[in-house]
């Protein structure tokens, strides 16, 4: 199974890297080959016995395309390393600090790594002669006709400059900018021709273009990030570099700039990730380079990168993973949604593990199957979603997804709908509406979080009126609004909003039960609790976490996992942090009645049954709803069932009156 799961990942990896080095038409962004390239790359260090020479992690080039003139770059045009935040970055730092000692007091050239097509521009005697692309490093196509198009690509350079005479060579990156490529999208759905997948997709298919009527249609950008002179010592740092292409007329970043040291450069990683969303263009990070061009020679290169530079990457926003499971999540208006899940991944910075496959239609549509390889992004950065499946991975024990006999099976006791010109599955004779009520009357309940005055007619009047409208919505109910419904007075209203202001750090445990999660009742919010300690750590939880809780089985897992990928579940758990809801987790571990459980049958005098179980909770012990072989202890109240003193007498559980277990609580 391993070694046909490394040969499937070669296969696919060179494929992809021929369409992107050979054939200039990326197929995956880069972000998706560098998931799949890491799996690889863990496979062979976890089996070194997979390494063979044409495995994508031994190659150094690919070959050039046939369909264009070949051109050999004068000077190679290399790839960087990527370091992904601050500790690898100053990993880099530290081993070339050892190699030479100049590296230590060295300032560093700052740049967006822009996200587009490398191109060459040679200037003979200021006149542009030639374009080239990178192709694989070494040997180019000239593509010259196509980039002379580029409505900021100077025919001829700019000004008087020195370097107007001799050979000067521009290197860059081919562009689309945001907006452009939307407005070109629009068209073609105008048109209803399909649309593009990314700009830089769209930049390096267009490029490629034999007729450059076409490429002149299209708004495409350069930027300039390189010059190059037969003599190297007329460029002797970066700075001096992109200061002589401004003067030459072309287009560089205004936001490149010199760091005098590493720590600045550090610093400006972190300002420039909290804006790039806002930037014109896409990027997925920043070029480093020493500015000292000649102690970046000097540091030499390894393999195909240069020692004195690097690509500080930012968590990638797409990625591939294997669907391990497909579960179904019924959300708070009865709509029932297909949740992938599948091994952890690190995606825009976090550990995910499911994503929505929204219905039965787009799960056919994709033709997701449990066992595929499926790439996954984050919609608006908050939310995972399948892109689509790896077909040439799937492997052969890969099996569909039957819907309709998975809501059976995981709904026994519910009966679906599908309403005529709908996608979606909706749970029958209940509304959104009603399941709302319900939601929020056990979320305020006594075994929740216990919030007072907010009983059923009360929370009716407040979703009839349209106050809540989830159950976070409760935390921003005012005074006034209540005063506005016949049934609040002034004291009535002020006593509801005091009750639920008491409950922003309600205990973890009455939090987990409240939300309503299916099949988790109070003693599974528990041991929930003391498991994950947080909402995040159980939100983060994977289903075989999940099962390694006691009392928590793969249908349970499940549930858990399917409400937490559900996106309005997503946006209620991030809502009620915004309004400064914060469950706080108590261990209870050491209590004098830990290891010890209890069933209460009849009622009690003293107490409520559900107040003795809190006590009993709070010192360690568990509270069970049914005897069992486990149970330490029946309390036998008033009206004492005859069902549990057999079954304790059957598992030789001590019975104990009130009394008795006032004694032992306290």
């Amino acid at each position: 199974m391993t070694r046909q799961r490394h040969e499937d990942i070669k296969k696919q990896l060179n494929q992809w890297a021929y369409d992107y080095y050979v054939l200039d038409k990326p197929s995956v962004d880069d972000a998706v080959y560098d998931g799949l390239f890491a799996e690889l790359k863990k496979l062979e260090s976890d089996n070194p016995d997979l390494i063979s020479p044409d495995s994508p992690t031994q190659r150094v080039g690919g070959q050039p395309a046939k369909g264009f003139e070949k051109f050999t770059h004068k000077s190679r045009m290399m790839s960087m390393q990527d370091c992904f935040g601050d500790d690898d970055a100053k990993a880099w730092l530290s081993r070339i600090q050892k190699l030479d000692e100049r590296v230590a007091s060295s300032q560093f050239w700052v740049d967006s790594k822009k996200d587009g097509l490398a191109c060459a521009l040679h200037y003979q005697d200021g006149v542009l002669v030639r374009a080239v692309t990178r192709g694989d490093g070494t040997i180019g196509e000239v593509v010259t006709g196509n980039v002379k198009t580029i409505p900021n690509v100077p025919l001829r350079l700019y000004g008087d400059h020195e370097f107007t005479t001799g050979h000067t060579e521009i290197r860059g990156e081919i562009i689309m900018n945001k907006t452009d490529f939307e407005k070109l999208n629009n068209k073609q759905q105008a048109a209803g021709k399909p649309v593009y997948a990314n700009p830089r997709n769209l930049a390096a298919g267009t490029i490629r273009q034999l007729d450059p009527r076409l490429v002149a249609e299209r708004p495409l950008r350069f930027h300039g990030y390189d010059l190059l002179r037969e003599d190297k010592s007329e460029v002797p740092t970066n700075e001096l570099a992109y200061a002589t292409m401004k003067q030459l007329g072309f287009t560089i970043d205004k936001d490149a700039h010199l760091e005098k040291d590493f720590e600045g450069v550090l610093k400006y990683a972190q300002k420039f990730e909290a804006g790039r969303n806002n930037l014109s263009y896409h990027t997925d990070g920043l070029v480093v380079k020493i500015n000292d061009r000649q102690l970046v020679d000097d540091l030499g290169v390894v393999g195909k990168n240069p020692r004195g530079t690097i690509a500080y990457k930012y968590p990638a926003e797409t990625t591939t993973t294997v669907v391990e499971d497909i579960v179904i999540s019924i959300g708070r208006t009865g709509a029932a949604t297909p949740v992938a899940v599948f091994k952890p991944v690190n995606l825009a910075g976090t550990t995910v593990q499911h994503a929505s496959l929204h219905n039965a239609d787009e799960i056919a549509r994709k033709d997701v199957r449990i066992g595929d390889t499926v790439i996954i992004f984050k919609a608006g950065e908050i939310i995972p979603q399948v892109e689509g499946v790896i077909e040439k991975l799937r492997p052969s024990s890969a099996k569909g997804f039957d819907f309709v006999g998975e809501l059976k099976r995981q709904y026994p006791e519910l009966e679906f709908i599908r309403p005529e010109g709908e996608a979606v599955y909706r749970v029958k004779g209940v509304t959104g509406p009603i399941l709302l009520k319900r939601a929020v009357q056990h979320f305020a309940s006594k075994g929740a979080l216990d919030i007072d005055t907010l009983g059923e007619k009360n929370v009716v009047a407040l979703v009839d009126a349209g106050f809540v409208k989830d159950l976070a919505d409760i935390y921003l109910l005012t005074k006034e609004q209540l005063l506005g419904l016949d049934r609040f007075a002034e004291i009535s209203a002020q006593k509801l909003v005091d009750a639920i202001a008491e409950k922003k750090q309600p205990e973890l445990p009455r939090f987990i039960f409240g939300i309503g999660i299916r099949h988790v009742g109070a003693q599974t919010a528990i041991d929930l609790s003391h498991a994950f300690k947080s909402v995040q750590g159980l939100q983060s939880a994977s289903i075989d976490e999940l099962k390694a809780v006691d009392g928590v089985g793969e249908i349970v897992a499940e549930s858990i996992a399917a409400w937490f990928a559900d996106a309005d579940n997503i946006k209620l758990i991030e809502k009620f942090a915004e309004l400064g809801v914060k469950p706080k987790y108590q261990d209870t571990s050491g209590g004098k009645l830990e290891g010890q459980s209890f069933v209460i049958t009849g009622g009690l005098e003293s107490m409520s049954r559900d107040e003795a179980a809190d006590k009993i909770r709070a010192l360690g012990g568990t509270f069970q709803t049914s005897v069992a072989k486990d149970t330490t202890y029946l309390v036998a109240g008033g009206k004492v069932g005859a069902s549990k003193l057999q079954k304790a007498s059957e598992y030789g559980t001590k019975v104990i009156d009130e009394k008795t277990l006032m004694g032992i609580i306290g």
